[in-house]
């Protein structure tokens, strides 16, 4: 018989290095710090309201997809069984239906081959990242402050990423411009950057519409890719909508990632990118990137849940593939909770008294307040510990240094009488902290 050996014991130098990188750790301790703290009013997460949600709807949503799928489609009994039950087409069997919707509701006109049906938005950008990074020299640029989900797939990846800052308007264009220069002058290639136009997370700032004109100018002109991410375009406060990087995209710029997280339910985890760049092989012959991203799929999630997809596309066909449309109580309701944590800031946080500020997002989830003192992990556990309100850190989205003395608020999750309520008590710890001279 062999001898037992010892137990097996692994140290972090076993493991990737991703995960002793901080950007991995700082959600864990904000969910960690909710968990502690569950009577708390959060201002953390960027979720969903979820008092619009009908559970009996799910039902109602899959009879509808199965009709179409028999009357629309023309699929017998066992090919309907086959299309909910069994893996499914690795592109999605919905792609058909998100190019009819995007269509109607943000003037993306795409042929549906283009279109790859993925497990949340996520995944989306885990396929572009695996195809985009070919070697060591290739780097991601991102917008600092930026959002976790595309840093920390890149760290998964080994991605190099670089930041590039935002001002009011967004993506600092001329920042954008210098940073790839000087990289290309290092020997690296920027191969694409990372923005969200629209209400961008986590600083809420949106890009006018002749800056998103020139930054797919000098897209093409430094040859750059984009890849647009657009959880939050509907939401607008002021009622203005503007036209996404993708619809005026007339040269193949911009890769496009959208989730029906925001605009159906989170639960189905069902998002896609648009991936129209064709691909040209050695023997001239021609695919779409779409088409190469379903490789990298087949071997991660080897289809997108065909339950979950039909759930998303019966919404879709209930609302005739114009979500914007069957949203708009939604963005009724946003930009009331919206308006109302601007207003509880205004009445509690008075800028002409306290050494505090913050933006004015034109819609969207989120906005930034600034403080006369840190705003690290110290002052969150205290705020939730104490007064029983909890926000993010922005330094938590820097890749570098940045956003020590400013949070993020989220508008999204709370009715106006919950946001009055923890504006009122982060307020009174704020003023507490500047009343004892922290600086």
């Amino acid at each position: 018989m062999p001898r037992p050996g010892p137990d097996a014991e692994l140290r972090p130098a076993d493991l990737h290095s991703s995960l002793s990188d901080p950007l991995l750790d700082v959600m864990n301790f904000l969910n960690e710090v909710t968990l502690r703290y569950p009577e708390a009013i959060s201002f953390g997460p960027g979720r969903p309201y979820d008092g619009f949600f009908e559970v009996d709807r799910i039902g109602g949503y899959l009879d509808t997809y199965t009709r179409h799928l028999e009357q629309d489609l023309g699929r017998s009994p066992e090919e309907v069984r086959t299309a909910l039950f069994q893996y499914g087409r690795t592109k999605g069997q919905i792609h058909e239906l998100v190019a009819r919707t995007i269509a109607h509701d943000d003037g993306i006109h795409t042929d549906p081959s283009a279109v790859v049906v993925t497990v949340g938005c996520q995944e989306a950008m885990l396929l572009v990242l695996r195809a985009l990074i070919t070697g060591p020299d290739d780097v991601l640029l991102v917008t600092d402050p930026g959002y976790v989900g595309i840093t920390g797939a890149a760290r998964l990846l080994d991605a190099a990423t670089v930041p590039v800052p935002e001002d009011d308007t967004g993506l600092d264009l001329d920042a954008l411009r210098a940073t790839v220069r000087e990289l290309r002058a290092r020997g690296k290639r920027p191969r694409a950057v990372y923005v969200i136009p629209d209400f961008a997370n986590p600083s809420g700032a949106s890009m006018p519409t002749e800056k998103r004109h020139a930054l797919l100018d000098l897209a093409a002109a430094e040859d750059l890719l984009l890849l647009e991410d657009n959880p939050y375009g509907f939401f607008s406060r002021t009622g203005e909508q503007r036209p996404t990087l993708k619809s005026l995209d007339t040269r193949h710029r911009v890769i496009y990632f959208g989730s029906f997280a925001k605009t159906c339910f989170p639960g189905a985890r069902v998002g896609y990118v648009i991936a129209d760049q064709p691909v040209i092989g050695e023997d001239g012959g021609r695919t779409l990137l779409a088409d190469e991203l379903s490789k990298i799929k087949s071997m991660v999630t080897v289809n997108t849940p065909a339950i979950a997809q039909a759930a998303i596309g019966g919404m879709l066909l209930e609302h005739g593939c114009r979500l914007r449309d069957a949203n708009k109580d939604l963005i009724e309701f946003y930009r009331g909770t919206m308006d109302a944590l601007l207003a509880a800031l205004a009445r509690h946080l008075p800028q002409d008294r306290w050494e505090v500020r913050w933006n004015v997002p034109d819609g969207g989830f989120f906005l930034v307040l600034t403080l006369p003192f840190a705003a690290d992990n110290a002052f969150l556990e205290e705020s939730a510990r104490d007064h029983g309100v909890i926000w993010t850190p922005m330094s938590y989205f820097y890749l570098g240094d940045g956003g020590e003395r400013q949070l993020r608020l989220s508008a999204s999750y709370l009715t106006p009488e919950r946001i009055e309520e923890g504006v009122r008590r982060l307020a009174a710890h704020i003023i507490r902290r500047i009343s004892r001279g922290a600086g």
